[in-house]
C-alpha cells in the first residue's frame, strides 16, 4: 500500500478524482463527525484503481497530488449462501477488508436466508454500502463487485469454480471459491461440483467459511 493512503487523516470515495466532490453523508462524517481541520490530508479514489491525496479546505477538499492509478490485485470471487441475520454484514465487511475482487449471493437448495424481488435489490444497496465503508476503512482504491442472488447451478458454471466441502483436499488457491448454506450442499448440488475443496477440519459457518476461503486463494 502507498504511504499516502495508509497515513491520510480519512479516506473516501467520489465519482472523479480529477475534480472531487464528496457525498453529503461523507462530508458531514469527515466534518462533523471526525472534525477534520483545513491542512489535513485525506485521499480519495474513484473505487475503479484511481485515488489522489488532497487536503481539507473550508468544508472542501482541493487536490494537492497528482492522480494515482493502481492495478487491481485481488481478482478472487466468493460466492456465497446468505448467511442469517447481521452476520451477512460482517462477513462483507471483512471480505472487503481482506481484498476480494467480488461477492456474489447464492441460493442454493438448502439455503434459509432468500433475497426476492425488490427484498434482494435493497439488500444488496445495503450491502454495497456496507462494503463502501469497510473499503474505506482499509484504504481500497478498488470497490468490490457485489451481484445475487444467482442460484448455485449458475455459479458452479464460472470459470474456475471449485465448491468448499468439509473432508475435501485442502484449497490452494482458485478464482471463484462457493460457500454453501449451513445445511451444506445436496447431494445433487455436489454432483455438479467441478471440484470440491476442504478450507478447515472443522464445520464453519458461512461467513467464516467465506473469509477463511478469502484468505487462503
Amino acid at each position: 500500500m502507498n504511504p499516502a493512503l495508509r497515513t491520510s487523516a480519512a479516506h473516501v470515495f467520489v465519482d472523479s478524482v480529477d475534480a472531487p466532490e464528496l457525498d453529503p453523508d461523507d462530508a458531514h462524517h469527515l466534518f462533523r463527525v471526525m472534525r477534520l481541520r483545513e491542512g489535513e490530508t485525506v485521499t480519495v479514489s474513484d473505487g475503479r484503481g484511481a485515488w489522489r491525496a488532497c487536503t481539507v479546505g473550508h468544508s472542501m477538499l482541493q487536490p494537492t497530488g497528482p492522480p494515482v492509478q493502481e492495478l487491481a490485485t485481488q481478482s478472487i470471487t466468493i460466492a456465497t449462501a446468505i448467511p442469517k441475520g447481521d452476520r451477512v454484514d460482517w462477513m462483507v465487511q471483512k471480505l472487503t477488508e481482506v481484498g476480494v475482487g467480488a461477492i456474489v449471493f447464492l441460493h442454493c437448495t438448502r439455503s434459509v436466508v432468500r433475497w426476492e424481488g425488490e427484498r434482494g435489490e435493497r439488500q444488496l444497496v445495503k450491502m454495497r454500502k456496507v462494503a463502501r465503508e469497510a473499503a474505506m476503512q482499509s484504504r481500497r482504491v478498488w470497490l468490490p463487485r457485489l451481484s445475487g442472488p444467482m442460484p448455485y447451478a449458475e455459479a458452479v458454471a464460472l470459470p474456475g469454480a471449485v465448491v468448499a466441502e468439509p473432508g475435501a483436499t485442502q484449497l490452494t488457491a482458485a478464482p471463484v471459491v462457493i460457500i454453501g448454506p449451513e445445511g451444506g450442499f445436496t447431494p445433487d448440488e455436489l454432483a455438479l461440483a467441478p471440484m470440491l475443496v476442504g478450507l478447515s477440519p472443522h464445520v464453519l459457518r458461512v461467513e467464516t467459511a467465506a473469509l477463511v476461503a478469502a484468505v487462503l486463494s
